[in-house]
């Protein structure tokens, strides 16, 4: 069979998914499904033979369930169970942020609200909680972001697993998730009075390359016009300490930040006024640096050249890791974006969709 491109585009409304060749003008389109239902995170899975996409809908009104998908989002059966806190922790889920997976084909580890870890090794049928962070002692402490105190980055990179808590910080764990501690120096907080606090950061996403096990990338609450370096960061020593490297972008505040697949030291940014959460100037632009954020070029082919109130969402952006990958995005306006050879020129593949979530994307 011909390699396909998947994209799996979690909504407010339900999941869709759309599937083609890669250098395909249009996509097939399947979906909605779990219709009604707010999907915050979603997964392409090829560590086994039979490529999985995976969905988690969260709804107020159903709960949550893990649905997985062994024919490329053609139907989808939920697993036995889905992570839960114990009736005597005093917390309850509200949603799932982020679906990583664990160490062989069946492990899965799921970030939830309010923010926790809890892992799978029977590929999603039961759940328990990952005890070093879920327990850790400054969990009690965390405050919710803007949009819930979530655990939305899980990482496995170099020889840590790296988290993201909106607002918790950055954490990391380097002997096997027994422990957890927040690596945070140079990560800033302007929204406290101790701008470089221990933990409490508003961490939107970290994204890494593999070919690269010392450098990680951040995007960060950023923002504030007194101090425009807290926003775009760049580890070079595994995530123990961070450096600004948002010179040269309209805004440093944004949500999601991605690597290209084959080349380490390219990275991508989609800035936001920090106000509005909208593309500056309303002229919407992804921004990429092949030098590991030492210099950044906008990227704007095909895309609206004025009055285009963009949001893009913390996982709403992502890269196939095809020959040419290509960029995708979509909006909290229904929009997904197509920018191929990465993000040299930009199409619209659906004008229309509900406020879109998570995107991920891969050629199968």
């Amino acid at each position: 069979m011909a390699s396909r491109v998947v994209v799996a585009v979690g909504t407010k409304k339900g999941l869709f998914v759309f599937e083609g060749r890669p250098s395909a003008k249009r996509l097939e389109l399947r979906g909605p499904f779990f219709p009604g239902q707010p999907l915050n995170t979603a997964m392409i899975d090829r560590r086994s033979k039979t490529p999985k996409v995976i969905a988690v809908p969260s709804s107020p009104w159903f709960g949550t369930t893990i649905q997985v998908s062994n024919n490329l989002g053609k139907k989808f059966k939920p697993t036995k169970s889905a992570p839960a806190f114990a009736a005597d922790d005093g917390r309850t889920l509200k949603n799932v942020w982020s679906l990583a997976p664990g160490g062989d084909s069946t492990d899965y580890l799921c970030g939830v609200e309010p923010a926790a870890l809890f892992r799978s090794g029977d590929g999603g049928d039961t759940w328990e909680k990952v005890a070093g962070i879920t327990d850790h002692a400054h969990a009690r402490q965390w405050n919710p972001g803007n949009g819930g105190l979530c655990l939305h980055t899980i990482l496995r990179h170099g020889d840590a697993l790296h988290l993201g808590i909106s607002t918790g910080g950055h954490y990391a764990s380097r002997d096997g998730e027994k422990h957890f501690e927040p690596e945070n120096k140079g990560v800033g907080a302007g929204f406290m009075p101790d701008r470089f606090p221990e933990f409490g950061q508003c961490v939107h996403k970290i994204a890494a390359h593999p070919d690269r096990p010392e450098r990680l990338y951040m995007q960060n609450h950023g923002g504030f016009p007194e101090d425009p370096t807290l926003g775009v960061l760049r580890s070079d020593d595994g995530g123990k300490t961070w450096k600004s490297i948002a010179k040269g972008l309209p805004s440093d505040f944004g949500f999601p930040i991605a690597v290209h697949p084959h080349q380490a030291d390219t990275v991508y940014v989609v800035p936001l006024e920090a106000a509005t959460r909208t593309c500056p100037g309303a002229r919407p632009a992804v921004w990429r640096s092949e030098n590991a954020g030492e210099k950044w070029h906008r990227l704007t082919d095909g895309l609206p050249k004025k009055d285009a109130w963009f949001t893009v969402l913390r996982d709403a952006m992502d890269l196939d890791d095809g020959r040419r990958p290509s960029v995708w995005f979509g909006t909290t306006t229904g929009q997904l974006w197509r920018g191929r050879d990465g993000g040299e020129s930009f199409e619209c593949v659906a004008t229309s969709l509900p406020p879109i979530h998570c995107v991920k994307a891969a050629v199968v």
